[in-house]
Order: C-alpha cells, then structure tokens, then sequence
C-alpha cells in the first residue's frame, strides 16, 4: 500500500514552529480583561449548578454578566478606535 504525503501550500507552513507569533499574543493581551470576566462568570455558573440560587447568588449572577457585556463593550470600542471606524 502506498502512502499519501499532502505538502504544505506555502514554505511558511514549513517554519511554523507551534509558538503563537507576536501579534497572537498581542491580540490575547488585548482581550484579557473580556477572557478573565467570562472565566469569573463561568464559575459563578458551574457554583449555581447544584443548588438552589438565592437573592446573593442572583445577585452575584447579574453583576457578573453586566462585567462581561462591559468588557465586550470595551473591546469593540478599542478595537473599532484602531480600525478607524465608529462603534
């Protein structure tokens, strides 16, 4: 049986070395603040799972996802600032 070996497109496929490059980590230094808020609204979630939710934990709930729409809201205006454009 014969074997199929498929080549890259392009030699820069070959150099790839499985790092991000500067500007991907630029990128997630830029969404940090949005990453962390999912991250704190996501184990406020998992907590809620498994029992019932009180006035606190509604509470805590709402102030969580208000951080994350902040943080999107925050990133798009950045983002849309660098582009030039308007949000």
């Amino acid at each position: 049986m014969k074997s199929i070996i498929t080549l890259p497109a392009s030699s820069e496929a070959l150099a790839f070395d499985g790092e991000p490059s500067d500007a991907e980590l630029d990128a997630i230094e830029r969404e940090m603040p949005l990453i962390v808020a999912e991250v704190d609204l996501l184990d406020v979630e998992i907590a809620l799972l498994d029992r019932p939710v009180t006035e606190l934990d509604a509470q805590r709930l709402r102030r969580r996802r208000r951080r994350v729409l902040a943080a999107r809201r925050d990133l798009t205006n950045r983002t849309a600032a660098q582009s030039g454009g308007a949000a």
